[in-house]
């Protein structure tokens, strides 16, 4: 059971004498995001009349929220909330609850009971807001893909066996079986692989796959594991393990065969979906991960997001990334601009008429009076990039999703989150730079004082923390 309302938990008193910072982002954000609209949505992932009455959704989603906002991990920002009066009235989190507040893990089982669904209609609320009070503006696309890197050690082909194995152990402790392979054999060979030098790294392969020199290693024992399989009830969940194994064994006879490039190439047991990625980058020169299909506007608002698997042609994705775009800002764009990965005779051709201005990476491709624009914004868009990268947590994803129905889970989910960040931390930047209407403001629901500033021609207003 859930409760769906929620009430203030903080009285005026203690904000007045906590809250001295109306300018805040926090006591700037507390009050855009439309934080009953979203736990309305949010309710129905709970039973209506089973079980304990669970964390509040308020203090959960607000934890959600500042722990990408901030780059926080789940313990981190527990214990921030705790230590920060501004985190506590963003978060609505009373002082009594301080002493017996949520554990970690809770966040980590909330993210699992809400999936990429939930997290999905938590952005989507956000967006809608910001969109309705006509805060984003959706005159121009920039579009544009990038590397989301999943937290990966760099993976060796050696170093995928021995995790293999790992795998394997835990299946057969899960069932009460023994190991059904030399560990003490696979542990020496291991730490000779680690000592050993570049050079002298390529045999060592073929050993742990073949196991000339003692037996059951690799290749025997996945048909062990097989036979158990045949034997066993196994959830369809476990059942990925095995088709997950049975790829890195062709992967690693193709490896053994001579072959270099290995389509779809399988880096990692844990994230089954990341893959070798290059994008012409002096450093790193690969990356491993899946691809995120961004686009923004000329403000710098991020529009909509697309994961998927490997290194898709940016061609390929330009048609259905612009019917997101339309269909999520409700109108068409005056200027599509992108990068010369885009262009294509196709995408030229099948971009709508009543789209008057489409940059694919070259000048020429708009009038005279437009170059200069378009090309400003191209360069933008890098910007974008760049700070949603290094600032707004698409570096790296830090979630993963397991099984087969779950492709994707964790990047999309880490995608969506980050993605509700990178607008906030964008509407408090024009908020505070003035750039933003009192019409706005209103409609966003920020309390305002009669008293106005002007500054530089434009109005900025002060907050009333209180409401």
């Amino acid at each position: 059971m859930i409760e769906q309302n929620f009430d203030e938990a903080l009285p005026p008193d203690w904000v007045k004498a906590n809250i001295d910072d109306v300018y805040n982002e926090l006591v700037i954000l507390r009050q855009v995001i439309p934080w009953q609209l979203i736990l309305d949505q949010l309710v129905s992932f709970y039973h209506p009349g089973k079980g304990r009455i669970g964390n509040s959704l308020r203090v959960m989603v607000g934890l959600l929220i500042i722990s990408r906002m901030r780059k926080l991990s789940d313990r981190e920002v527990v214990g921030q909330v705790k230590e920060n009066r501004y985190l506590q009235y963003f978060c609505n989190v009373a002082e009594s609850e301080l002493s017996n507040f949520i554990h970690p893990t809770a966040l980590c089982g909330f993210r699992k009971r809400l999936g990429e669904k939930g997290i999905a209609q938590i952005e989507e609320s956000v967006f809608s807001h910001l969109s309705s009070a006509g805060v984003i503006e959706g005159d121009t696309l920039l579009m544009d893909s990038t590397v989301l890197a999943n937290n990966l050690i760099y993976p060796t082909d050696v170093r995928l066996v021995y995790q293999a194995f790992s795998k394997m152990k835990t299946f057969a402790q899960r069932y009460q079986l023994a190991v059904w392979w030399d560990s003490a054999h696979l542990k020496k060979r291991w730490r000779a692989f680690g000592r050993s030098k570049a050079p002298q790294r390529a045999t060592y392969l073929a050993e742990f796959y073949f196991a000339a020199l003692r037996p059951l290693l690799f290749a025997p024992a996945l048909q062990t594991l097989r036979d158990n399989f045949a034997v066993l009830k196994i959830s369809p969940e476990e059942s990925q393990l095995l088709a997950t194994l049975e790829i890195l064994e062709t992967q690693t006879q193709q490896k053994l065969a001579g072959k270099r490039h290995i389509a779809n190439r399988l880096v990692s047991l844990e994230e089954i979906d990341a893959r070798p990625i290059k994008k012409g980058k002096t450093y790193p020169t690969c990356e491993f991960g899946s691809t995120v299909q961004m686009t923004f506007n000329r403000q710098g608002f991020m529009i909509t997001t697309e994961n998927f698997i490997g290194q898709p042609g940016d061609a390929t994705l330009y048609g259905n990334t612009l019917k997101c775009f339309q269909t999520r800002m409700d109108i068409t764009p005056q200027s599509v601009i992108t990068d010369l990965g885009f262009r294509s005779q196709d995408n030229f051709s099948n971009t709508p008429n009543s789209i008057e201005h489409v940059f694919l990476g070259r000048s020429d491709d708009v009038i005279e009076s437009r170059q200069d624009f378009c090309r400003r914004a191209r360069s933008a868009t890098e910007g974008f990039i760049a700070v949603s990268k290094n600032l707004r947590g698409f570096g790296k994803s830090l979630y993963n999703g397991r099984g087969a129905a779950k492709r994707l889970t964790g990047d999309r989910i880490w995608t969506l989150l980050c993605q509700t960040a990178y607008n906030l931390k964008k509407l408090v930047q024009l908020t505070k730079a003035g750039n933003l209407s009192c019409e706005n403001l209103l409609k966003l629901g920020i309390s305002m004082s009669n008293q106005e500033q002007q500054t530089k021609g434009s109005s900025r207003l002060r907050w009333d923390s209180t409401t």
